[in-house]
């Protein structure tokens, strides 16, 4: 997990490590207060009539990128009465965080967040054009090299929105109030790591507290069922 309190590029061997030895949990066994945890306020979400599963994330995370895989397929495992959304961190103003939020947010105002999503991680991640980090010595570039919105402007030009019009709406009203709407949530449920899930708005977990990534799945469809039996 990619930490707040931790500036500099971590790749997390040892959380890794440590995923792989508790995968034969059951459902029965799920314990609040250990594999998850409630918010301090249950509060309404962006999906009405949906039981919402929400990811905190940022495309300049190492562990979120490394976790997009096991997200798709918990996506695709979801009921019907479920469905995904996403909340950008921004609480890592050292790297390059905020202007990921920043831009996450603009591109959904435009419609096109959904469907560059995966493209944005392979932009950071693989090809590499809006990478965060150096490719030879795989450290993290110093912040002024990292990608711009301006650089983000123009990966968002391939979805059909013109670069002076993802920039006008990155810095409009609308996505400054979203940004602090963002952060007063992160503090409210008290995330501290990325990427963390919020289930219906109560409650929250992480592959850390699952046991591993794919654990996420079962506990995750555990709590999506807990909440539809009400």
């Amino acid at each position: 997990m990619q930490s707040r309190w931790f500036g500099r590029f971590v790749w997390g061997i040892a959380f890794l490590a440590s995923c792989g030895v508790a995968a034969a949990q059951s459902s029965t066994q799920w314990t609040e207060g250990t594999n998850y945890f409630r918010v301090p306020s249950t509060e309404a979400t962006s999906t009405p009539g949906k039981i919402e599963v929400l990811e905190v994330f940022s495309y300049a995370c190492p562990a979120c990128n490394q976790f997009q895989p096991t997200l798709n397929k918990l996506k695709a495992a979801l009921p019907p009465e479920a469905k995904m959304a996403f909340l950008p961190a921004g609480f890592n103003p050292g790297e390059d965080w905020p202007v990921f939020q920043r831009a996450f947010l603009a591109a959904q105002v435009l419609g096109v967040a959904e469907k560059s999503h995966d493209a944005m991680y392979d932009a950071v991640w693989g090809a590499g054009s809006l990478s965060v980090i150096d490719k030879g010595t795989r450290r993290l570039l110093p912040r002024a090299k990292q990608p711009t919105l301006e650089d983000l402007a123009k990966f968002y030009s391939r979805y059909g929105v013109s670069q002076d019009k993802f920039l006008a709406t990155a810095n409009s009203f609308t996505v400054e109030s979203q940004l602090k709407r963002c952060d007063d949530q992160i503090a409210r449920d008290q995330v501290d790591s990325t990427p963390t899930l919020i289930v219906a708005g109560k409650y929250r977990l992480t592959p850390g507290s699952a046991g591993s990534y794919e654990q996420i799945i079962p506990l995750v469809l555990y709590l999506v069922a807990k909440e539809k039996g009400g």
